[in-house]
């Protein structure tokens, strides 16, 4: 039974607090062997039992689709779900820059222990000591893992791997294929899950798209899911299931994610019981191609990597900001991020990045077109590394990017600097999860970008595939047949009362949605709910701003569920119906993820609270208050289909490997 308390002010109008949580799977002893004694405690599966557990896992990115593979290969049967008419077509295609791995190729001082400190400090001393440790301690075995599945890593000319830097950290460790690193990855992943779905170990769902999570006797049993080319709906049974399903930027509607990036999957979830951990933790990338008007839909990302070699700078004086860049002399420009972090200069971490290049355009001090009443852009400019290294070397680097920018913008990036701005690419929060990364619902994984554990409050840029290939090939194998060991679990069959009401309340959700027959498009709901987003819970946060949000939010959902406008029926392809139970889903996220940055009332990497920071404007933890990761309770529904005041969990931060500090990178 939870135990609730009421909290004081302004919060208790918003949330309740229940007990706490904690992670009990993590072993006793020293950091650094921790993992060893986890993964020889845990349960062993016989490979002739193998064969008789089944596991569902929803994602075929990094972390799903390694995954699929490794336990394809193990020998149990499992079932792999996307939404994407390929596996190929996962979001993690689009990373670009590279992975993280403390292999010290370099012998510039890098080592596992640093990885883990820089990766803690980085998140700004919000995440989990244990977690980030065991990231940092596999990491160097993905890139063996990857080079021999044949990703073909950036050499250098005695034929060793060759590394770059990224944001954050002093020691070059990250890994690369120019500026596609994802696409190649994923590919190697791909060759992987396919060579197991021809062995007859996985099979494949493409075009399938997860809606609701069936939980019987309080375990997670199986999906349903709608095939999105016939509108069937389906039921999907297992003894696990395991969620690969990425993050939830979209909700912002405009940001680096594809298209079709949802939360549905997670959100099904956490209205089942799962806990979603830290949702207002979202990345806003300071490297990205900037908005260019009201007509986008989505953003570009320019690889972090460019600020190895790139400059970063905005004209010192106003009046300079509509002249050609060229035209501008160098005692003119402001290298800010080198002037106010000479330590780290170009390479701070992202959120430090995103904010001062804000600063810079609030100051009028931004550069391009003007977008409403502000110049929302900085300069990127490699003429200095063109002059030092070589066009030839820049374009061996970074050439696909350059080209990918100068189609975007019809700008040559060789002769002209880019323009950059920040926005949405990332997201730290997501399904609560302990060591095991088992979800606090026996029997429900959660991998990648899906899960809350181990980059705090903000990821160090080349994290995210590090951390989706960990889960999938090295971490996930070891823990679930520690679950899978007690199973087959019962066999459940379509008239189960938890099937059946699983299935039951997706069909009627989407003769709902069908039946509004409003006014308005889904995508217009969707675009002004990412406007609120931005606007009050983007690249900072106020108590005022943020209880105006939630008001602003609850009004857009009951307009939502009364007057929007969905075409088609149900038994047939159906976009508009696809975008409508993402959008609903958002619209209950983005209020969750409002009340969690209301009251965590401290700034903290990619959460800055214009009431906490230093006098020169950093960001200023409360660590005797808010020490704790914040699991969140769904609470059901409230009063005329709104939600229930959710339910908050902490989990207390305990750091023994490193000393507590505000960060600094000067």
């Amino acid at each position: 039974m939870t135990d609730l308390m009421t909290p004081e002010g302004v919060d208790a109008d918003y949330y309740r607090v229940g007990e706490e949580i904690a992670d009990t799977k993590a072993p006793a002893g020293p950091i650094a062997a921790k993992w060893t004694s986890r993964k020889f405690d845990a349960a062993l599966v016989n490979p002739a039992n193998r064969r008789k557990l089944s596991v569902i896992i929803v994602g075929t990115g990094l972390a799903g689709g390694a995954a699929a593979a490794t336990l394809g290969e193990a020998g149990y049967h499992v079932k792999s779900f996307c939404y994407q008419d390929s596996p190929r077509r996962a979001h993690s295609i689009a990373a670009q820059g590279g992975i993280n791995a403390a292999k010290n190729y370099k012998e510039d001082g890098d080592s596992i222990y640093r990885l883990f400190y820089d990766t803690v400090k980085g998140g700004d001393y919000r995440s989990r000591e244990t977690n980030v440790y065991r990231l940092a301690e596999v990491s160097a075995n993905i890139i063996d893992q990857c080079v021999a599945a044949g990703v073909p890593f950036a050499r250098e000319y005695g034929g060793l791997l060759d590394n770059r830097s990224f944001g954050g950290v002093q020691v070059s460790r990250t890994f690369y294929a120019r500026g596609q690193t994802g696409q190649q990855l994923l590919i190697g992943v791909y060759q992987a899950l396919e060579r197991q779905v021809a062995a007859g170990t996985v099979e494949m769902y493409t075009r399938h798209e997860m809606l609701e999570l069936i939980v019987e006797d309080g375990r997670a049993r199986g999906i349903i899911a709608r095939d999105l080319v016939t509108g069937e709906i389906e039921t999907h049974l297992a003894d696990a299931v395991v969620l690969g399903s990425g993050g939830y930027g979209n909700v912002f509607f405009l940001s680096t994610n594809a298209m079709g990036s949802n939360v549905t999957a997670g959100w099904r979830a956490h209205r089942k019981g799962a806990y979603f951990a830290n949702p207002c933790y979202t990345q806003i990338h300071p490297t990205c191609i900037p908005v260019s008007g009201d007509h986008q839909s989505k953003l570009t990302l320019m690889s972090e990597s460019l600020r190895n070699d790139g400059r970063i700078w905005v004209p010192k004086r106003r009046e300079d900001c509509e002249k050609d860049p060229r035209t501008i002399p160098e005692q003119d420009r402001d290298y800010y991020l080198e002037r106010i972090y000479p330590a780290f200069g170009n390479l701070v971490p992202r959120d430090i990045a995103s904010r001062q290049a804000k600063n810079m355009c609030d100051e009028g001090r931004g550069v391009g077109p003007l977008v409403g009443d502000f110049r929302r852009g900085v300069y990127l400019d490699f003429a200095d590394a063109i002059a030092r290294l070589g066009r030839p070397a820049v374009e061996a680097k970074y050439g696909n990017l350059f080209d990918m920018y100068a189609r975007i913008t019809g700008e040559n990036p060789y002769e002209t600097p880019m323009r950059i701005y920040p926005a949405v690419h990332y997201t730290m929060g997501g399904l609560w999860v302990d060591y095991d990364l088992s979800s606090n619902i026996p029997g429900l994984f959660v991998t990648g970008e899906a899960n809350f554990s181990d980059h705090g409050a903000n990821r160090l840029g080349a994290s995210a595939l590090m951390q989706g290939l960990a889960d999938g090939y090295f971490v996930l194998p070891n823990t679930i047949r520690d679950y899978l060991a007690k199973g087959p679990y019962p066999k459940l069959d379509a008239d189960s009362p938890a099937v059946a009401e699983a299935r039951r309340s997706v069909e009627e959700r989407t003769q709902r949605l069908l039946a509004i027959n409003g006014e308005r498009s889904v995508d217009s709901f969707h675009k002004e709910l990412g406007h609120i987003m931005w606007e009050y819970c983007g690249m900072e946060r106020t108590e005022t701003g943020l209880m105006k949000a939630i008001d602003l939010i609850r009004s857009l959902r009951a307009e939502f569920w009364r007057n929007v406008r969905v075409l088609g029926s149900a038994d047939t392809l159906n976009q508009s119906l696809e975008k409508a139970g993402r959008v609903a889903d958002f619209l209950e996220l983005g209020e969750l993820m409002c009340i969690d940055a209301l009251h965590r009332r401290e700034s903290c990497g990619g959460h800055f609270r214009a009431e906490s920071q230093t006098e020169d404007g950093e960001a200023l933890r409360h660590d005797d208050q808010f020490l704790y990761v914040a699991g969140w309770e769904y609470a059901g529904s409230g009063d005329e289909g709104g939600m229930a005041a959710p339910i908050l969990h902490k989990e207390p931060l305990v750091y023994d490997a490193i000393a507590l500090k505000q960060r600094s990178y000067k």
